[in-house]
């Protein structure tokens, strides 16, 4: 935990909070605080800043907190993501977070199971836990929006073209495709498909919405680590 994560629950005055959760046990265990220690802080969806600890006991904590930083810039980028496998879907929601993605749109594909989406990782709650956690990661306190699309032709056909219109288009796709672009400052919506890639059909309805097939060579990556090599480079 690189910062601590401050709920709207957990201010008792503008500028004093108390913590009572797995915050606390992290601040005792981890860093060990004591009275008069400072941390790094933010509060979730505002300001970053410190935090001085001026009352620790066993099963809470209080805080004097000054928020005058603004968090760090998200990437020009809205992220449309075939559904991972669940014991991937985690994950990806960290490295999403922690990597600066404003907005995370996952979708349906031919080769997504359709048991994927009966996963509780796809519940608001659990969703936002691991946001959170790669935000911690990354010091940076907004959350990335998450839109769920389950169905795929619609999404493309009705609302792909709006979201992608005056960015770069782009399909994280495996095949004779030009290199993925480097270093761009302009805004980008990227597509990246399940394990194994889109279907030819999908392909051409993401680039009749002005997606464009990009690859990063000829080894098949996991869906995790697309998502981070594509970003790294495109950014």
């Amino acid at each position: 935990m690189n910062l601590l994560l401050l709920e709207e629950a957990d201010f008792i005055a503008a500028d004093r909070v108390v913590l009572r959760d797995r915050r606390l046990t992290h601040m005792q265990e981890v860093h060990r605080c004591e009275v008069g220690d400072s941390m790094r802080v933010g509060r979730i969806g505002g300001l970053m800043g410190t935090a001085e600890v001026v009352r620790l006991e066993a099963g809470e904590a209080e805080l004097v907190v000054r928020l005058d930083l603004p968090p760090p810039a998200k990437l020009p980028l809205t992220l449309v993501l075939a559904l991972p496998r669940p014991k991937m879907l985690r994950r990806v929601f960290q490295t999403v977070a922690t990597m600066g993605v404003p907005k995370l749109i996952l979708v349906n594909s031919y080769r997504v199971e359709k048991s994927f989406w009966q996963t509780p990782f796809l519940e608001p709650e659990a969703i936002r836990e691991q946001l959170i956690l790669g935000l911690e990661q990354a010091r940076d306190s907004v959350l990335p929006e998450v839109v769920i699309e389950k169905r795929f032709k619609p999404f493309v056909e009705d609302r792909l073209p709006a979201i992608s219109e005056g960015t770069l288009g782009l399909v994280g796709h495996p095949g004779n495709h030009p290199s993925c672009p480097r270093g761009l400052a302009e805004p980008v919506t990227l597509a990246i498909g399940p394990e194994g890639g889109w279907i030819p059909y999908e392909i051409e309805l993401l680039g009749k919405s002005g997606l464009q097939p990009v690859q990063l060579g000829e080894r098949i990556l996991r869906v995790e680590t697309a998502v981070t090599a594509l970003l790294a480079r495109l950014f």
